[in-house]
């Protein structure tokens, strides 16, 4: 995990990488806005085993979210499509009990505590069963794309569970 560690220090420190991660985001949440998937702002999908799944996430996520960490602090915690909070929670703590939980660290109290640099399948995940094969069809396209940018911009491509990587990055 530390050559993992390696590779995303470096790649979060590149502008190129940050832009290019920014914009497969972006375009993501056009189609996100149009097709207007329902959130139920249940915090099921922050409970992995709870409801079954894992989050993965690439060196190119990995790398857009730690560059974004400074500031996240100081983000609002919002549940999905809920108004923000008008309070803001610190990211938590190497070392914090909470980390060894079987849900992601971020979620407090059901909600996203970094859910403006959340990773992509964070973004892509809803409970809506009417939008499931919109889902897989969006998630494989633009997780396509993510692994053709590795290649681009000559970042190596990993593809690890959400808090093995945040193991790795020493944040959990």
């Amino acid at each position: 995990m530390r050559e993992l560690r390696e590779h995303v220090r470096s790649a979060a420190a590149r502008a190129d990488v940050r832009e290019a991660v920014a914009r497969v985001y972006s375009e993501l949440q056009r189609e996100i806005d149009a097709r207007q998937p329902i959130c139920s702002s249940s915090g099921r999908c922050c409970r992995f085993e709870e409801y079954g799944h894992r989050l993965y996430v690439s060196t190119l996520e990995l790398a857009g979210f730690v560059s974004q960490l400074p500031v996240a602090s100081e983000l609002p915690v919002v549940s999905c499509r809920l108004p923000a909070k008008a309070t803001s929670l610190p990211l938590l703590a190497t070392g914090n009990p909470q980390l060894a939980t079987s849900s992601c660290p971020f979620q407090i109290d059901n909600l996203c505590s970094v859910h403006a640099i959340r990773p992509f399948g964070c973004r892509m995940f809803f409970c809506d069963p009417t939008a499931t094969q919109w889902q897989n069809e969006r998630y494989e396209r633009f997780h396509a794309e993510l692994k053709r940018l590795h290649g681009q911009l000559d970042v190596p491509y990993f593809y690890v569970e959400w808090r093995q990587a945040l193991a790795a990055m020493g944040l959990m």
